[in-house]
């Protein structure tokens, strides 16, 4: 294993490790949200299969309509681990979304078949044999998903559907570039400690050739996918798809969002990647309103435990101005 694959997962180990520290204990699946915030479970559609989402509002809110925040969680994480935030920004006059990406957490899993199908019924129905993809780590999916969450929300009464937000956090501080690159309905984006761009960490050194055989190993049908969870580094769950990290690189997209307001909030002492080459790099590519924040003394898990507040009030100042147009800062 390269030692930049493996400042990668020690990363995503981190991240997971310092959340839970963060909230005192893993969170159950029972939730009782604060008196003043609304809060309810629905189902969003992600390509045919069932993902388990949570919505938060404030039970008073100031319109019928809200500036809705779409919010995506980073390498195995849960939408339970995203609680406190979403209730941050839901008392701060937001609507808000999480959600588990498909074959994590409560959602069901994409299906493939081990056997061989029964004849078809005329509508396509048919019967066979099946196993889940389940708490493997694609980023080309997570962002499919985070983009089917952008579809569902825009879809719901209490959405102002032109006022439309993202967040993300380490790996999903990418995933939220490189919908915004793809989507116009997304008007602004939150970015904290992200990693944008997985490319060279599967393609560097001997690392190249091990992706670029599981990849033709994987198509040949002589590979399957990782096995639920597999521990690839310490307690980190979700083995990555190599031949998907190699095709993701947001970084090389965030130009092409030029209606997307930008906010990128670094840590100073980021230790697992060089911020020159992800934060710093996309802001100076975004073309739309920007900004960039680097927090001072904290390393990359230091945003989920000392500067969450911080990181907190930045978000929501960047998103009362560019969705509720109530502030304005320099670019």
């Amino acid at each position: 294993m390269s030692r930049s694959l493996r400042r990668m997962f020690v990363a995503m180990f981190i991240i997971v490790v310092a959340t839970a520290a963060a909230q005192g204990q893993r969170p159950s699946e029972e939730f009782k949200p604060p008196e003043d915030i609304a809060f309810r479970k629905a189902t969003i559609i992600s390509e045919g299969t069932p993902m388990a989402a949570e919505v938060y509002a404030p039970k008073n809110p100031a319109s019928d309509k809200l500036p809705t925040i779409v919010m995506a969680h980073g390498w195995g994480g849960v939408a339970a681990h995203l609680r406190p935030d979403a209730v941050a920004f839901a008392r701060a006059g937001y609507l808000v979304v999480t959600f588990d990406y498909r074959g994590w957490g409560a959602s069901e899993s994409r299906l493939i078949p081990v056997s061989p199908a029964s004849a078809k019924d005329d509508d396509g129905t048919f019967t066979a044999e099946v196993k889940e993809v389940r708490e493997v780590v694609d980023p080309i999916d997570q962002t499919t998903d985070l983009a089917n969450a952008v579809s569902w929300v825009y879809g719901e009464p209490q959405c102002d559907p032109e006022k439309i937000g993202l967040w993300g956090s380490s790996y999903s501080g990418g995933h939220v570039v490189y919908v915004a690159a793809r989507d116009p309905r997304v008007k602004a984006t939150v970015s904290q400690v992200p990693a944008l761009d997985s490319r060279q960490v599967v393609l560097e050194g001997g690392e190249r050739q091990k992706t670029f055989d599981e990849a033709a190993a994987r198509t040949h049908g002589d590979l399957g996918y990782p096995p639920p969870g597999a521990r690839v580094i310490g307690n980190l769950r979700g083995a990555p798809i190599r031949e998907k990290l190699m095709q993701y690189a947001p970084v090389e997209d965030v130009d092409r969002a030029d209606q997307c307001a930008m906010l990128f909030v670094l840590a100073e002492n980021e230790e697992l990647f060089d911020n020159k080459d992800h934060g710093i790099l996309a802001h100076q590519r975004a073309k739309g309103p920007k900004k960039l924040v680097i927090v001072p003394d904290i390393k990359h898990y230091g945003i989920y435990l000392q500067a969450r507040g911080k990181a907190q009030q930045l978000a929501i100042d960047w998103y009362d101005e560019h969705l509720k147009g109530n502030q304005s800062s320099e670019n």
